[in-house]
């Protein structure tokens, strides 16, 4: 009977010592509570620059909320890249900073996998990131993902390698005469001869030219059998090209009415201007100032030539 009494005094014990290992468990092996996205941006070290912009518009305050959030976040090393100037400008400008940050913020949580080629994201900021696939790597618009997928309470970060701007407030690159011409693809005959001529490169320099462009139905116009004579006659066709450019950017505003310009070929062109209408000898100007990063370009309705050219 006394051993009885002490096994079950023992199993007591044992139940008892067990039932408080159970009880402390879970608080030995409770997991800290996941960071936010601004608390893990500061965390990480290496987003510095990014958490005191965020902070200098008060981002940090959006992106401590419930979201989800998918940022793609610049590094360090991605803000130093920027031009000499343009961080401090930034910081100093808080609508374009703002512009700027939430174009690199996309609501809900997109992961990596989520992504594929040629993905559009629209960004908190309004405008459209892109993204671009190709052999695994990852870009967003021209930012190379370094680091994807670094979770968030609520949200998730990439990491990016180059700060990304808005289209809204990119400056575009002015094309050249030449490049401008390719592009409207109404002076696709214009463009033939200048290449068939080498002009093309001309055109494509510092300048600035002023180019009296004739369309392609300007072209289509001459005479049967023209144009196809003068595209095996470089030197003739060199010559009506250059009557149609004057060195130097003559706007439509410099333009008076029987003013001659002197060409590249060496004669002259004679501006008429009737009731606000203009010409260029005989042919009508349909459109004008087309500017370009080397000159200005007023479309022409007739091939016109030179006037050694006409000679009977």
């Amino acid at each position: 009977m006394k051993l009885f009494k002490i096994l079950v005094c023992l199993l007591i014990a044992t139940t008892l010592l067990i039932s408080g290992c159970a009880e402390q468990k879970p608080e030995e092996d409770m997991v800290n509570e996941e960071m936010d996205i601004v608390e893990t941006a500061v965390a990480a070290g290496s987003f510095n620059t990014l958490v005191t912009a965020l902070q200098a518009t008060g981002l940090d305050e959006t992106l401590i909320g419930e979201g989800p959030f998918t940022v793609f976040a610049p590094t360090d090393e991605a803000f130093e890249a920027l031009p000499e100037g343009t961080l401090e400008a930034l910081l100093n400008d808080k609508e374009a900073l703002t512009a700027i940050l939430t174009y690199h913020v996309v609501e809900g949580e997109v992961m990596s996998t989520n992504l594929s080629d040629m993905m559009a994201l629209k960004t908190v900021q309004g405008e459209e990131i892109i993204v671009h696939i190709t052999d695994g790597n990852v870009m967003v618009d021209d930012a190379n993902v370094v680091q994807a997928d670094i979770e968030a309470s609520n949200g998730v970060i990439h990491a990016i390698d180059k700060v990304i701007l808005p289209p809204s407030m990119m400056e575009e690159e002015e094309m050249d005469i030449v490049e401008t011409a390719v592009a409207a693809g109404s002076f696709n005959t214009l463009v033939t001869a200048l290449q068939a001529t080498g002009l093309d490169e001309t055109l494509s320099g510092e300048g600035p030219f002023t180019v009296f462009a004739p369309t392609d139905e300007a072209f289509e116009a001459l005479p049967e059998g023209t144009l196809e004579g003068l595209l095996e006659d470089k030197e003739a066709l060199t010559s009506v090209l250059t009557y149609h450019v004057v060195a130097g950017e003559a706007m439509s505003g410099d333009l008076s009415d029987m003013m001659a310009l002197k060409t590249v070929q060496g004669e002259e062109v004679v501006i008429y201007i009737t009731d606000g209408n203009v010409m260029v000898n005989d042919a009508n100007v349909v459109q004008a100032d087309i500017e370009t990063s080397n000159g200005v370009i007023h479309v022409i309705d007739k091939v016109i030539l030179p006037p050694s050219m006409t000679k009977e």
